[in-house]
């Protein structure tokens, strides 16, 4: 057995099976147990915001709200990634004062 396939094979092992429900569909995956509640938290938004998109948009079927709900969580991460980005931004602005300021002290 390789080297490769016997890490493959121990982070494998230390998996959980979670059963996940989305859009009344239940999911059974391995994950890490640290990842667990991340994602048993991140399947309740995605049902909360399908709850949400079914109460605003009347008469579509699942997978229109499914859609939605994955468009508005694309939009929202890519948002949070580009807010991050200007803190970056920020933080070398303030960076680059401090080290002006020290220089001229």
């Amino acid at each position: 057995m390789s080297d490769n396939q016997a890490i493959s094979d121990k982070q494998e092992d230390s998996l959980i099976p979670v059963n996940i429900t989305i859009a009344d569909r239940s999911y059974r995956i391995k994950l890490a147990a640290k990842d667990e509640e991340a994602v048993r938290k991140t399947a309740a938004l995605i049902n909360q915001k399908m709850v949400e998109f079914k109460n605003a948009y009347a008469g579509k079927d699942m997978q229109d709200y499914i859609s939605m709900v994955l468009l508005w969580f694309t939009t929202e991460q890519q948002q949070t990634g580009q807010n991050l980005y200007e803190l970056e931004d920020i933080q070398n602005q303030i960076d680059a004062l401090t080290s002006s300021i020290e220089k001229a002290l």
